[in-house]
């Protein structure tokens, strides 16, 4: 069996992003039968339809080819104001558009956060995974990850810092290898 190849978006760009952590955590836990990739996603230009022409921006088209190469993808999100940062919402719509030739379509997704706070960036995730749905991403339904106070649970170097919450990620995925095995 030959690994899918994941591409793992972060919603937050700054270096020391708790979603970040979690997501280099994710990659060194995954099964064997997955390759989780972070794809940067910090220097796409804005979605504007007036940059699509037949040479849109170099960023874009890597990243579209980089997106549509992909078996799935994992949807790493803190939550900013109640809502989806800007720059994952960017990412989405630079794969999404043009109209018609979208690299999401039918790619298996899964949706994760983690926050400082209580809520663990539930309500970010509750939106992202409604925007998913319009663009046709089938996104697994369980098991839910919205990590709480995640400062505490994921270390700097992409170490969980307790065993349950690794265990607890170690089941995501792999409920998340056999989503992906469905498509």
């Amino acid at each position: 069996m030959s690994k899918k190849d994941i591409a793992v978006l972060v919603g937050s760009l700054r270096q020391a992003s708790i979603n970040l952590k979690l997501a280099r955590a994710m990659q060194k836990v995954a099964p064997d039968g997955l390759n989780l990739e972070i794809v940067p996603i910090g220097d796409l230009p804005l979605y504007n339809q007036d940059l699509e022409t037949e040479t849109p921006p170099v960023e874009w088209a890597s990243f579209r080819e980089r997106i549509k190469a992909c078996d799935g993808a994992i949807f790493v999100t803190p939550e900013y104001n109640r809502s989806v940062p800007a720059a994952l919402k960017n990412a989405i719509e630079v794969g999404s558009r043009p109209f018609g030739k979208s690299v999401w379509d039918h790619k298996p997704g899964a949706v994760t956060g983690a926050s400082p706070g209580l809520i663990g960036g539930a309500a970010a995730a509750l939106q992202l995974r409604v925007i998913l749905t319009n663009i046709n991403v089938p996104t697994m339904p369980q098991p839910e990850v919205y990590l709480s106070t995640a400062d505490k649970l994921v270390g700097d170097h992409g170490v969980f810092l307790n065993e349950g919450t690794q265990k607890f990620i170690e089941s995501f995925l792999v409920a998340f290898e056999s989503w992906v095995a469905r498509f």
